[in-house]
C-alpha cells in the first residue's frame, strides 16, 4: 500500500440523520475488538491528530481515550502526553479485563487480554472525568453520533477540551461509483458531513467548535489487497444494502471492475485507488450558566468551578 496526498474536496449534500443497521455496526465492534493491532489508516490519524495538541496551551492531567483499541492512539498519546494519565474505554458490550465478557462471548479471549486494567466502558465514568477526551477514528462506526457527543460532554470537566477524528463523505466515492455502475446498492453507510457535527457538537453543549478536514489517497497493487484492507476498517452498516451472501461470480465482477477503474482513472502505474476525507474537530467543555429565579440553589462545588472559570476568564476578576 502506498499514499498520496490529495487536497482537493468538495462538500456535498448535508446529511443531518445517518440511517444505519444497528446491529450490523454491533457485530463490527465485537469483530474489530478482536484485531491484532488497529489499522493502519487509524494509527496514521491518531498521529498526525496527535500534532495538533500543541494548540492547546494547558496539557491535560487526564486523557479519556475513547474506543482506544480500535483507535491506535495509544503510542502517538505517550509521545505527546508522557505525563498524562491516559483512561481507556471500550466500547460497551466488549468487556474489559478483569470484567464481565460480553454477552454470549467467551470466558477469554486475546483482545480482551491485550486491555489494560485501567480500561473501563462509557457507564463506568464518572462526570467530569478527565481534561481531554480523545476519540480516533470512532465517531463514523457509532449509530447517534449526537448522543456519543452528550456523553463527552458529561465526562469533561469544565474547560476541558475534545479532539476527535472521523471519515467524511468524500470517503470511497470512486467504490461508490462502481457499485452505482453494477447496480449493486450502496457499499457502506453514509458518513456525516463535517459542518454537521459541528452543529451537533453546539446542540451537544460544547463550545467553540473547530472543523477541519484532508484528503488522502491510499494506493494498492491489487484489487484483492484494497479489500482486504477495507475489512479492517469497517462494515457496510447500510440498511439498503445487498443482505444475502454474495457469490463467487460476485466477487470476481467486483474485482474486474476494480481493475477497469484503475486502468481508467487509476495513477498510471497500475494501481488501484481510493480517497478517504478525514475530518479533525475540536470543542471545549463550558462552565455551567446559571438560569437566575426567585431563589436558584447551586452545591458549593460548582459554585466554586463558576469562580475559578471566571478569575481565569479575567484575572482583575479577584482584585
Amino acid at each position: 500500500m502506498s499514499i498520496v496526498e490529495d487536497a482537493a474536496s468538495a462538500r456535498p449534500a448535508p446529511q443531518p440523520s445517518r440511517p444505519v443497521d444497528r446491529t450490523a455496526l454491533a457485530r463490527w465492534i465485537q469483530r474489530q475488538q478482536g484485531q491484532a493491532e488497529a489499522p493502519w489508516l487509524h494509527r496514521e490519524v491518531a498521529r498526525r491528530m496527535a500534532e495538533r495538541l500543541v494548540l492547546f496551551k494547558v496539557a491535560p492531567n487526564v486523557v479519556i481515550d475513547w474506543w482506544a483499541g480500535p483507535g491506535g492512539s495509544a503510542p502517538a498519546l505517550a509521545r505527546a502526553l508522557p505525563r498524562a494519565r491516559v483512561i481507556e474505554v471500550v466500547p460497551e458490550g466488549t468487556g474489559t479485563r478483569g470484567g464481565p465478557p460480553a454477552a454470549g462471548g467467551p470466558w477469554w479471549s486475546a483482545a480482551g487480554w491485550r486491555r489494560k486494567p485501567s480500561a473501563v466502558q462509557d457507564a463506568d465514568l464518572a462526570a467530569g472525568a478527565g481534561q481531554l477526551v480523545w476519540a480516533n477514528m470512532m465517531l463514523h462506526a457509532v449509530a447517534d453520533p449526537s448522543a456519543v457527543m452528550r456523553r463527552w460532554r458529561e465526562v469533561l470537566a469544565v474547560d476541558g477540551y475534545l479532539m476527535f477524528s472521523t471519515l467524511g463523505p468524500g470517503t470511497l466515492a470512486s467504490l461508490r461509483n462502481v457499485y452505482r455502475e453494477a447496480g449493486w446498492g450502496p457499499p457502506h453507510a453514509p458518513y456525516t458531513d463535517m459542518h454537521d457535527l459541528g452543529d451537533m457538537l453546539v446542540e451537544a453543549g460544547l463550545a467553540d467548535p473547530v472543523m477541519d478536514q484532508e484528503h488522502l489517497r491510499l494506493t494498492w497493487a491489487t484489487p484483492e489487497a484494497l479489500l482486504a484492507e477495507l475489512r479492517t476498517l469497517g462494515v457496510n452498516a447500510d440498511p439498503s444494502r445487498h443482505r444475502g451472501l454474495r457469490t463467487r461470480r460476485w466477487r470476481e465482477r467486483l474485482l474486474g471492475a476494480l481493475r477497469e477503474q484503475a486502468r481508467v482513472s487509476g495513477t498510471g502505474d497500475g494501481r488501484i485507488a481510493l480517497d478517504f476525507e478525514l475530518v479533525y474537530g475540536h470543542a471545549f467543555k463550558p462552565a455551567p450558566r446559571v438560569r437566575m429565579a426567585a431563589e436558584t440553589r447551586l452545591p458549593l462545588d460548582e459554585m466554586r468551578r463558576m469562580v475559578r472559570s471566571a478569575r481565569k476568564a479575567d484575572p482583575s476578576a479577584g482584585a
